[in-house]
């Protein structure tokens, strides 16, 4: 009789699981439908159009928000060409010399040792490390540095004989 019980409940308990099992099935169905390729869900783009958001948001723009990719430029039409002040420069600074900034100049010391040069108490943003870096201020290599007003600058340590190798965005003059 013992087994007849055990038989009998394990045979509602499975028949249960399975009526059980149907009824959630039901109310889950429609919650994880995989989108179709090219619909608003999941849209299908083409190489051109990534490419012109890629280079959109290499140009500080921010990529566009239209869905009309600008049409590329055909021979014998002029296209818009970055300024001088937006190519980055490779600047070799000698022992004795300084690179004095124009506004809104950013460097970026790549080797050697230097030190920040400014005429007043003001000094110079050191964007990598959120910081003010006043007069005679070590910079660290590979920091992004930016001269909101003109007369600033970078010089090598005092006593150092190594060169120093600078990224420069903007205006400057070597003195």
């Amino acid at each position: 009789m013992k087994r007849m019980w055990k038989v009998g409940m394990a045979t509602i308990a499975v028949g249960g699981g399975i009526w059980i099992g149907s009824i959630m099935n039901i109310s889950a169905e429609g919650a994880s439908v995989p989108s179709q390729p090219g619909t608003a869900d999941d849209p299908v783009v083409t190489k051109s159009y990534v490419d012109q958001a890629i280079k959109n948001a290499g140009q500080g723009s921010g990529g566009s928000t239209s869905t009309t990719p600008s049409v590329p430029s055909t021979p014998g039409t002029s296209t818009p060409s970055t300024s001088a002040e937006d190519e980055l420069k490779i600047v070799v600074v000698k022992p004795g010399q300084r690179l004095i900034a124009g506004a809104g100049t950013e460097f970026i010391v790549r080797s050697g040792k230097a030190v920040i040069y400014s005429t007043d108490s003001n000094g110079v943003a050191d964007l990598t490390q959120g910081a003010d870096l006043g007069n005679g201020t070590a910079i660290t290599n590979n920091h992004l540095l930016s001269f909101p007003r003109e007369g600033r600058g970078i010089e090598v340590v005092q006593g150092n004989k190594y060169n120093l190798t600078v990224m420069v965005r903007g205006s400057y003059k070597l003195q």
